[in-house]
């Protein structure tokens, strides 16, 4: 699936694995729950086919003008310790089937 510029796709090694991730969804106001959501990163293994969303807490509602979060901005060991506890609660990247929604804290765990 190609990527454009806006939605750019980062490597990452969590326990020797090659994993690929990009910013599924930034922070935002959800009409349909009428509250804010938080991020989400869709996650896959570099060799796999099957993908994983992993949505965060929403966190401090941002300032009116604030600039959006980058995906460039997200720290590299949150998004490992996300991934780690992904596949600790079940998903396995090496399987066919259908993405799969997983909420972690904002710590990643």
């Amino acid at each position: 699936m190609a990527r454009t510029k806006l939605n750019p796709e980062f490597e990452i090694e969590v326990d020797g694995e090659p994993y690929v991730w990009r910013l599924q969804r930034r922070p935002q106001w959800s009409s349909d729950a009428a509250n804010w959501r938080g991020m989400a990163i869709a996650v896959r293994h570099r060799e796999g086919q099957r993908e994983a969303v992993l949505e965060f807490p929403p966190g401090a509602q941002p300032r009116f003008g604030a600039a959006q979060l980058q995906p460039s901005q997200i720290a590299s060991d949150l998004v490992a310790r996300a991934i780690a506890s992904a596949i600790t609660a079940g998903w396995a990247p090496h399987s066919r089937g259908k993405t799969v929604a997983i909420e972690v804290d904002e710590a990643g765990g």
